[in-house]
């Protein structure tokens, strides 16, 4: 039989995974985690714990390691998935971002998520992700305008970015120009005014 291996906790980290464990305002996962740790260093099997809190004794043995490894802090954050990095999806996102602020379709007055996918090769549900993710609506015609700007699919995305995604203290500030408009002139132009006075 396969013995786990042991953890013992210092005051202040028992103090900080009992915290974890019955805090209102911590993720359910990270809750679990602590609670898996606690029971351990109180010197449960991995087996009695994972019955106990419901989940598998694979799982209840990964969080005993990665807290021998890494303390409370290991406890915290889900390590960075595996796999080979999705160029093609980004690749894709930058092509439907392109076409749809900067080119009209020559068989349509504006981009339909069919039509976007024939022409870059993806399905039309990725086409509809990448425009909602984006706040991009080619279909209302009154209101969505091509931009000329080469340069406008990087700036969308960074200023997006800003917003979805703010760095800590970020303050992100506006500024748009707006042209004057002219005054109508009245009929008659200004003699007519004049007459009337």
């Amino acid at each position: 039989m396969r013995v786990a291996l042991k953890v013992l906790l210092t005051d202040p980290q028992r103090r900080e995974l009992s915290a974890l464990s019955r805090g209102r305002t911590v993720q359910v996962r990270v809750a679990q985690r602590a609670r898996i740790v606690l029971r351990a260093a109180e010197g449960w099997q991995d087996m009695r714990i994972a019955g106990e809190l419901g989940c598998g004794r694979e799982c209840v043995a990964q969080w005993r390691r990665r807290f021998l490894a890494s303390g409370v802090a290991g406890l915290l954050k889900d390590r960075p998935r595996g796999g080979r990095p999705a160029t093609r999806r980004s690749a894709a996102t930058s092509e439907i971002l392109r076409l749809t602020t900067q080119e009209r379709p020559k068989e349509a007055t504006h981009w339909s998520s069919g039509l976007m996918a024939r022409r870059v090769g993806v399905s039309g549900s990725t086409v509809l992700r990448v425009w909602r993710a984006h706040g991009l609506k080619p279909h209302r015609v009154w209101t969505f305008k091509v931009s000329n700007d080469p340069q406008f699919a990087t700036k969308l995305q960074d200023v997006v970015g800003l917003y979805l995604n703010p760095p800590e203290h970020a303050i992100v500030l506006s500024c748009a120009e707006k042209s004057q408009k002219k005054p109508r002139s009245v009929a008659g132009g200004p003699d007519r005014l004049r007459g009337a006075a």
